[in-house]
């Protein structure tokens, strides 16, 4: 493999994760982090990746950041109302610069139209529909929930307390983040682009119900689950200070969780990691420090 490789929000979990893997395979200086802020890339730079500066709104930064870059891993924004404009941006540089294969970390999700968070989802399809008329070689991968995620849901007591989340019966293929950046980048280090989409997956879905009992075997204690009204839940989060936009974004992620919008599964991710991701078990002693 020839070519510099660069990973945008290279500070985040995700572009961490992925940068991470790529170091592990890739020869020194080959690896390029795009941050917005160098004073948060000490770790980085100290692990052995060049680091370039420009934010998602600079498109002169952008090209300048990706002159002579052969690959590009393109963690979606968390500005959710800019989202498209972004990414556009970042496509957009990338297709200036020549880059040859464009990584998107989009979202694994269906019926859009009926999430309460329909417009910022609807904005990752819309990039991926940009990037594959773009010409730029593309991969696409459409991450599922991420487990790590679980204590911002439930309380970082939840072991304690319990889990208590109006999401009835709703079904998530959880999975780690950590292995959706080494599966990103594994897709980087290919010699050429596959044009296709993946949906990075666990092999199977759980209930949160799934999640306590599994906790409950494993630390020998009770962890109970409830599911309470989603007002119920809503003025928890205000009783425990949560702003007000904070309350509606866990409430939209709980809603599509509950309707069974992040239930899909495939064995997409296993391919990309060539393993089977962790078990449920497993990713949860990881997550929670079990």
């Amino acid at each position: 493999m020839t070519g510099k490789i660069l990973v945008t929000g290279a500070t985040g979990q995700l572009g961490t994760a992925a940068i991470d893997h790529l170091l592990t395979k890739a020869a020194p200086g080959q690896i390029v982090a795009l941050v917005r802020n160098p004073a948060k890339a000490t770790a980085l730079k100290e692990k052995g990746a060049e680091i370039r500066v420009a934010s998602y709104d600079d498109t002169d930064a952008l090209r300048t950041a990706l002159h002579d870059v052969a690959k590009v891993l393109l963690v979606s924004t968390n500005d959710h109302g800019r989202l498209f404009e972004q990414h556009v941006n970042v496509i957009d540089a990338a297709q200036h610069a020549g880059v040859e294969h464009l990584v998107y970390t989009g979202t694994a999700v269906k019926d859009t139209e009926a999430s309460p968070m329909s417009p910022m989802l609807l904005a990752h399809f819309r990039t991926e529909d940009h990037l594959k008329n773009s010409g730029l070689g593309y991969t696409i991968l459409r991450n599922s929930m991420y487990l790590d995620v679980l204590p911002l849901f439930s309380g970082p007591a939840l072991l304690e307390h319990g889990i208590h989340l109006p999401v009835g019966d709703g079904k998530v293929p959880f999975a780690l983040r950590r292995e959706m950046g080494e599966a990103a980048a594994n897709v980087l280090l290919k010699d050429r682009p596959t044009n296709a989409t993946y949906h990075l997956t666990a092999p199977q879905s759980v209930t949160f119900k799934d999640i306590a009992d599994t906790l409950s075997r494993r630390t020998g204690q009770t962890v109970p689950f409830s599911s309470p009204e989603p007002r119920a839940f809503e003025d928890t989060l205000r009783a425990a200070g949560v702003p007000e936009p904070g309350v509606n974004v866990l409430s939209a992620f709980v809603t599509d969780m509950r309707e069974g919008r992040y239930d899909i599964v495939t064995s997409d991710l296993a391919t990309l990691l060539g393993r089977t991701p962790a078990t449920l078990t497993d990713s949860l002693n990881e997550v929670l420090g079990l």
